[in-house]
């Protein structure tokens, strides 16, 4: 485990966090008291089965939603608490994401699908540099209707990485592929980790890419039961 447990380099500390919402007469606590840490430059996993809990703290940390309780602190910022302005303020400078669908723009290459991330951040990294990092600078030029799955989710990693933020979420990033194309995707991700120094938090219900973590964090019944 990168940074062997160094304060100094912790990215994520979620402090016994709850997310409740009503249903009707009932309160349903879809996260309850998890807590752990990432540390900077670390791939972490978010492990467990369907309807565990995982795409809300995935929510959570992303600033697209907010927690009931508890404290999040994202990079030295605590988050909790934050208005609308200041969430959105935290998701353009902070966070890249990638969805298990890739949401390209059909018609711009793969350039500028990438490009259009930059324009909402100070210190963005060059689209092609971000291409390059994904390993598809010599497909810059070509539609997403001429690009694999595979690819497209590359594209849609890069454009994620171009913001150059400080956390990279994934939810689900290889649902929508077939199982070696979705190694390879993992394999990238990993690289953005250990070789670029990104800290990547991926949600995942597949055991198989336990393997790539640097940190699991398993969740069941909203609880995490190992961190």
């Amino acid at each position: 485990m990168k940074g062997g447990g160094d304060r100094v380099n912790t990215i994520i500390e979620f402090k016994n966090v709850t997310k409740e919402y009503r249903v009707g007469d009932h309160t349903l606590r879809a996260v309850d008291g998890v807590s752990f840490n990432v540390e900077g430059g670390e791939l972490a996993l978010l492990l467990g089965a369907s309807g565990a809990g995982k795409s809300t703290i995935l929510n959570l940390l992303g600033g697209m939603d907010y927690a009931t309780g508890g404290e999040i602190i994202v990079n030295g910022q605590k988050i909790t608490g934050l208005d609308d302005n200041a969430l959105t303020d935290y998701r353009a400078k902070n966070v890249g994401f990638v969805f298990q669908f890739y949401n390209l723009i059909p018609t711009l290459t793969a350039l500028e699908n990438v490009g259009l991330s930059r324009d909402i951040v100070k210190n963005p990294l060059p689209a092609l540099d971000a291409l390059a990092m994904v390993g598809l600078a010599d497909h810059a030029d070509k539609f997403p209707a001429q690009l694999s799955g595979g690819e497209q989710q590359r594209v849609a990693i890069a454009r994620a990485v171009a913001k150059n933020p400080a956390l990279l979420l994934c939810d689900e990033p290889t649902g929508a592929l077939d199982s070696e194309t979705g190694s390879a995707v993992f394999n990238m991700l990993r690289e953005l980790s250990g070789e670029h120094g990104k800290t990547v938090v991926i949600v995942t219900h597949n055991e198989e890419f336990t393997q790539y973590a640097d940190r699991i964090i398993r969740i069941r019944n909203g609880k995490n039961v190992t961190a």
